[in-house]
């Protein structure tokens, strides 16, 4: 998601800058603030796209030549990165009357091992995914209440806590916000909270708060 808004949701914030010389891009489900095609447009056609089951025909028909089709499981080939699909628990429509794929999460291993969640709620076999270095987590939503398949800060803390990453980076926050409704604490404060459970629950986890546009190099 590169725009400034995605239907009712506005962006705090200038967008990101178009990416530059992208390997491939890993979509973790469908939803409009995860899978927006005017910013997915914006990459070449044939850029290669990494997507759960049931995503190909919405990206095929919007003009992309190579789309990857995963399971939770799978293993995909990028250069000298291999991306593994991992299991998540959250809502697989793109809705109003758009299709349905399961939605997954991602680790990257290469150098480092990267887990990236998508949008996912706690479930049983987080405990059980590979051991990785850094873990992107979603500590928030866009609103002050979230639907079932979230983690809210205590949530993902907890799946820090089964996973022992060294690195946790709260993802998820601080970004998009529905247009009438005022930011407030529920906006700006679940990553710390997430950095202050961490800390009690794990504290060999080591957390790093990145501002939104932020970046961070693994030693």
């Amino acid at each position: 998601m590169l725009r400034a808004r995605v239907v009712h949701l506005r962006r705090h914030g200038p967008p990101p800058p178009v990416p530059e010389n992208v390997d491939a891009v890993l979509l973790s489900h469908l939803h409009y603030d995860h899978l927006d095609l005017p910013s997915l447009r914006l990459l070449p056609r044939h850029v290669r796209l990494l997507a759960p089951l049931g995503a190909a025909p919405l990206l095929r028909g919007a003009g992309f030549e190579q789309v990857d089709e995963l399971v939770a499981g799978d293993v995909a080939q990028v250069g000298a990165v291999r991306v593994e699909a991992t299991p998540a628990l959250h809502d697989s429509h793109r809705r109003p009357r758009g299709p349905e794929a399961a939605p997954i999460g991602f680790v990257a291993h290469g150098t480092d091992a990267v887990y990236f969640a998508g949008d996912t709620d706690l479930f049983p076999g987080m405990g059980d995914l590979p051991k990785v270095d850094v873990a992107l987590l979603p500590v928030a939503g866009w609103g002050p209440a979230m639907g079932p398949g979230h983690m809210n800060a205590e949530r993902a803390a907890r799946a820090a806590e089964l996973m022992r990453p060294r690195i946790a980076v709260p993802i998820h926050w601080g970004t998009l916000h529905p247009r009438q409704r005022r930011r407030g604490a529920w906006f700006d404060m679940p990553p710390h909270e997430f950095a202050a459970l961490v800390a009690r629950l794990s504290p060999d986890v080591e957390v790093r708060i990145l501002e939104p546009g932020g970046s961070l190099e693994i030693p």
